[in-house]
């Protein structure tokens, strides 16, 4: 940015010396001379008729200007017409530049937000596949809290059957183990002795 506020400010510094030039090479050089004489009375004539048709007077004879004049009119017109097309040049480099650099911050934008979609998806993913597992997970816990339910009320229907003074009792003990062991498969395998007592020591 900086660089083109200096660049546009030297091309203006040294457009003004370069219409000054301009108009002393046309006051001169013969060839440079004639070319400004040409240009001047031409632009003259252009004038004159233009402002005849606007104003609907009548055609008249159009008088050609003096040499002095014309050098001075067309040399003037060479300059100013260098001076707008630096000037020209300069807006339509600005806004170039502009241009191509909303460009680049639009597909820096473009691609940030491509890359939030993709986090986006995959933390939808995620969670889907999160919510599968602690759904499968809430269920089987479900069925193990019934299972266990079911041997609770399994034990307590044998004491009130049965009677709790009678529960040492062979076929109560047989029934009761067996109630024991469904319990025990439902709450899964418990810690090995030599990992409890390396948690002891530790």
């Amino acid at each position: 940015m900086a660089s083109v506020k200096i660049a546009t400010l030297l091309i203006r510094t040294v457009a003004k010396p370069i219409a000054s030039r301009v108009k002393n090479q046309a006051r001169d050089h013969e060839r440079f001379r004639g070319m400004c004489i040409d240009l001047a009375q031409f632009l003259h004539r252009s004038e004159v008729k233009l402002r005849t048709n606007i104003l609907g007077e009548p055609a008249r004879h159009i008088r050609p200007l003096s040499e002095t004049r014309a050098v001075e009119n067309g040399a003037n017109f060479l300059a100013e017409g260098f001076l707008f097309s630096v000037a020209a040049a300069i807006i339509i480099g600005e806004q170039w530049r502009s241009s191509r650099s909303q460009s680049k911050r639009r597909d820096t934008v473009d691609d940030q937000l491509q890359e939030l979609n993709n986090q986006v998806t995959q933390l939808k993913d995620r969670t889907e596949g999160l919510e599968k597992k602690w759904s499968s997970e809430i269920e089987e816990l479900k069925e193990r809290n019934d299972e266990l339910t079911k041997v609770l009320e399994r034990i307590i229907w044998i004491g009130l059957r049965g009677g709790w003074t009678d529960v040492h009792s062979k076929s109560w003990q047989h029934e009761i183990a067996s109630v024991a062991q469904t319990a025990s498969a439902l709450e899964g395998p418990k810690p090995s002795s030599s990992s409890t007592s390396d948690t002891t020591s530790s």
